[in-house]
């Protein structure tokens, strides 16, 4: 090949390695909703990737079922006490019974044709006699199905305690998961006192069965993109605004292996539009009073973690401080299981 030929070559293959790039990046920003993105989340944060969803999911389980577990538990307390009550009752008059049969023997109808003076005072007496022993067997009847039930309740209650030491135990494993993932990008000490606001409280997310939450698609348009959220996220971002937080919310946004490009994550600005750290105490307690709603909602809106402010809150660890790529004090990151 002459020299010539080859930088002939050369130029060709440079206009379209340049022109390939050129289509690469307008495909990018075409499909990629226009919004603007909080500072530090151009980054893979490790800390997200270590995280496993499933312990998040696995302690909200256990936990729904030792409260489920706790509520049995009272009721068959109560039950126990309303039948020991009956047995209470019941017990002396049932000794009692067994006392006379005992210095008597059960009263028959020859016995009582024997004492009567007359076929009328027989029958009369036949027939109290009949109803006495009804009573009496009855009360016998009820006496067992007294103790039967008490038994079967006290075993009932026995078999919740164990349920309970068993979803204790799960979620101590879940915790200590969790603990152990967290610690290796864990800052230096926690902020006492972000979570302090009343906050009002949400209305549950649909499909919370059993303990679960079920996985969902992306397939709801987004409020705040051309992009899509999940049925919960959307709960969720109406939940917020409706508790008065209408300030600027981000939610979809197309690449990186997280929530965000799956619908599940919004992030809650402090400003009326954009993203930018907090320079005034309204700002700061925005932040703070948005972040405690959502705490505070975790169980009721499938809340899978939130970051404010150099800190990390997940159900199964509570807060954590948080060192990832952004230190999230320009807005509230929520993320949804």
């Amino acid at each position: 090949m002459t020299r010539r030929r080859a930088a002939r070559w050369r130029a060709l293959v440079s206009v379209v390695v340049g022109a390939v790039a050129v289509l690469a990046a307008s495909s990018a920003a075409v499909g990629a909703p226009s919004t603007p993105s909080p500072s530090g989340h151009q980054k893979n944060a490790p800390l997200l990737r270590d995280v496993l969803e499933s312990t998040a999911r696995g302690f909200v389980t256990a936990k729904s079922a030792l409260d489920k577990s706790r509520k049995r538990q009272l009721e068959l307390a109560l039950d126990v006490a309303q039948i020991q009550g009956r047995l209470d009752t019941l017990t002396p008059q049932v000794n009692q019974i067994a006392v006379q049969s005992y210095r008597q023997g059960r009263l028959g109808p020859i016995a009582a044709l024997l004492s009567s003076a007359s076929p009328d005072s027989f029958i009369a007496q036949a027939t109290m006699l009949e109803e006495l022993n009804r009573v009496n067997a009855n009360k016998i009847n009820a006496l067992t199905e007294a103790r039967t039930k008490v038994t079967a309740a006290k075993a009932d209650i026995d078999a919740e305690v164990r349920q309970q030491q068993r979803q204790a135990t799960a979620m101590a494993k879940q915790k200590l998961a969790a603990e152990k993932q967290l610690a290796l990008l864990r800052g230096p000490g926690l902020a006492d006192g972000l979570v302090a606001a009343t906050s009002p409280v949400a209305k549950p997310a649909p499909g919370f069965a059993n303990g679960n939450w079920p996985a969902e698609a992306c397939n709801k348009s987004d409020p705040t993109t051309s992009g899509c959220v999940t049925s919960r996220t959307l709960h969720a971002y109406t939940e917020v605004k409706r508790a008065g937080f209408t300030r600027f919310v981000g939610c979809y946004r197309s690449g990186g292996p997280y929530e965000h490009p799956k619908g599940r994550a919004c992030d809650w600005s402090l400003q009326g539009s954009g993203f930018s750290p907090a320079k005034t105490q309204d700002q700061k307690m925005y932040g703070n009073n948005l972040t405690a709603f959502l705490v505070r909602n975790a169980d009721r809106l499938g809340i899978y973690y939130i970051i404010w402010y150099r800190q990390i809150w997940m159900p199964a660890t509570g807060w954590k401080s948080y060192s990832g790529p952004s230190d999230h004090t320009d807005h509230v990151h929520m993320s949804m299981l």
